[in-house]
């Protein structure tokens, strides 16, 4: 009878009052309902979800666990392969990984698993439970070069073997794209990021903040003067990336990176910071990723009317199925099959409009995906006071050009093989800064490799 009991909906803020607030979008479990979701599960022989977890937590057991009310056992069988329950049940895509695999998904609605994950390490916070159980100190340290989700990851792994793991972060506040790039009313950075990234402090792991790894110090000089037996790079993708067409120096056209971090870390939208930010009376958002979504939903509760230039159609948009409905909800407008040609301006430098020209899928490729194709004379304006621009980042190369033999590619991504060794033996590489801008539960998954790797590489170098 599990099969015949319905997906347990979430509560969320009402669309017309959310649109006006910071405050997180969705209320997410309480314990009833997790209970009632968790009995859904079907407990299968061979799961799919797990292989489709980039950390391969053990789902079906955790869910197990909380159908029978036993809530601080479900958290330990999450702790033994993520940190960061709390953040992944919010911002992970569980629809194309574990949830898609579902075999409750084929012909029905999978089990909740995201939400499921976020309840537990919610509960967990609520209640004081943290894991720091971990092998005798070695003595031999690790460098983490970035707070995200791949350096976190890996130093939780390498802390819980014994290293002695120091974490460099760059910015003033840790957590990576966590803390600059999500903003609050999907993941809040006080009750959910810095209590996770508590979490891994209390295993030992130390975190230097204001560090900028390739100035103030150098990988080789962390290994040569430092005694740190080998390095991991998980510093990310932060460069942001543009289009390259007329107008895009005029004041009021920002990349979403620069947009959200004033906004999330510098926190700009509340009135007791003096963080300076603009979005005018009118904001276009080009691009369709979740980093699109979460700027044109900042935007819209900074008081814009906010429209998303896309040129492709609502089916192509790589934004989960949850964020674009979100912002239909709070009334953003969505303009699909839109490309920018060139940013218009006035008399003073200030954008004043966006010119755009419609676009049509074309022939599928070799690959099946049908490329967007411009309609002549389809020219068309829309008037905005800010254009945030929403294309993509790459790494910054600053690591790479002060590491001699540290290849990288045209993308100016690290190059390292799956298990994150890169060319230089002793350095390790993983997430954004190996891929290019993917997902945290990917990220998170490149670091727990590392950790496996880097162990290994120790211990045949000793």
């Amino acid at each position: 009878m599990r099969n015949k009991i319905p997906r347990v909906p979430v509560r969320e803020q009402d669309p017309a009052i959310r649109a006006k607030n910071f405050e997180e979008v969705s209320y997410g479990y309480n314990e009833a309902e997790a209970v009632l979701e968790a009995s859904r599960c079907l407990s299968c022989k061979n799961p799919l979800c797990v292989p489709s977890c980039p950390v391969s937590i053990q789902i079906p057991q955790f869910i197990r666990e909380i159908e029978l009310g036993n809530f601080k056992e479900a958290s330990a069988i999450i702790a033994k392969d993520s940190s960061l329950p709390s953040v992944c049940g919010r911002v992970c895509p569980q629809e194309s990984q574990c949830e898609g695999t579902c075999i409750l998904g084929i012909k029905g609605e999978a089990v909740a698993i995201g939400k499921l994950e976020r309840f537990i390490g919610d509960w967990s916070r609520e209640n004081n439970i943290r894991f720091t159980d971990k092998a005798p100190a070695n003595g031999k340290k690790v460098a983490i070069v970035g707070s995200g989700p791949a350096g976190l990851a890996c130093a939780t792994d390498l802390a819980r073997l014994g290293y002695n793991v120091t974490i460099f972060e760059v910015l003033h506040e840790p957590g990576g794209v966590l803390q600059y790039g999500i903003p609050e009313f999907r993941l809040p950075k006080e009750s959910v990021v810095k209590t996770e990234i508590d979490n891994v402090r209390a295993l030992g792991v130390k975190i230097e903040t204001n560090v900028v790894v390739g100035r103030t110090v150098t990988i080789d000089s962390l290994m040569d003067e430092e005694g740190f037996l080998a390095v991991f790079v998980g510093s990310g993708a932060g460069l942001p990336k543009f289009m390259s067409i007329p107008g895009e120096n005029l004041n009021g056209v920002v990349s979403a990176n620069e947009f959200l971090t004033r906004n999330n870390l510098m926190r700009a939208y509340d009135p007791e910071h003096d963080t300076p930010i603009y979005v005018g009376k009118r904001v276009v958002v080009v691009g369709g990723g979740n980093v699109a979504m979460d700027a044109a939903r900042t935007a819209l509760r900074l008081g814009a009317d906010v429209t998303v230039a896309y040129r492709r159609t609502e089916k192509e948009l790589p934004a989960r199925v949850e964020e674009v409905h979100h912002a239909k909800q709070e009334g953003i407008i969505f303009r699909m099959l839109t490309n920018p040609v060139a940013i218009l301006g006035d008399e003073r430098g200030w954008v004043r409009g966006i010119r755009c020209i419609s676009m049509e899928l074309g022939e599928p490729d070799s690959s099946g995906r049908r490329s967007p194709v411009p309609i002549p004379d389809s020219d068309f304006e829309i008037e905005t006071d800010v254009v945030i621009m929403s294309l993509g980042t790459s790494p910054n190369p600053l690591i790479a050009s002060t590491t001699p033999g540290l290849d990288t590619n045209k993308w100016n991504c690290i190059v390292a093989n799956d298990e994150g060794q890169t060319s230089r033996p002793g350095i390790f590489a993983g997430g954004d800064a190996v891929t290019g801008a993917a997902t945290v539960i990917l990220a998170m998954g490149a670091g727990r490799k590392a950790a496996t790797a880097i162990d290994r590489y120790i211990k045949d170098f000793s």
